[in-house]
C-alpha cells in the first residue's frame, strides 16, 4: 500500500514519494510533506530553468539557484520562469 501525505504543493492527500529524493533537512520537508506528481511537476520545471536559463549542476552558484527555486516551486508557488517564458495554454 503506498505511502500517501498532504501534499503542500496540491493541498490535498496524495501518494507519497518512496524515498527522500534531496540530501538535508530539505530532503526531509519534501518527503515528508510532496507527493509524487508535485515532484514530477518540479522535475519538469527544474529541466526547463536548467535548458532556458544554461545553467550547469556542477557549478555551485546555479546549485544554489536550483535549490531556492525548488523551495519556492514546492512551498511557496512563486518560482521563476525564464525571461520570455509563455505558459503552453496561452502559447499561440
Amino acid at each position: 500500500m503506498p505511502r500517501t501525505v498532504f501534499c503542500q504543493y496540491q493541498q490535498t492527500e496524495t501518494e507519497g514519494l518512496d524515498y527522500v529524493p534531496y540530501p538535508g533537512e530539505l530532503g526531509q520537508r519534501i518527503f515528508a510533506g510532496i507527493g509524487k506528481s508535485a515532484w514530477s511537476a518540479w522535475l519538469a520545471h527544474q529541466t526547463m530553468l536548467i535548458n532556458e536559463n544554461r545553467l550547469s549542476p556542477r557549478d555551485p552558484k546555479h546549485r544554489a539557484f536550483l535549490e531556492a527555486e525548488l523551495e519556492k516551486f514546492l512551498f511557496q508557488h512563486n518560482a521563476a520562469k525564464p525571461d520570455g517564458y509563455v505558459a503552453p495554454e496561452q502559447a499561440s
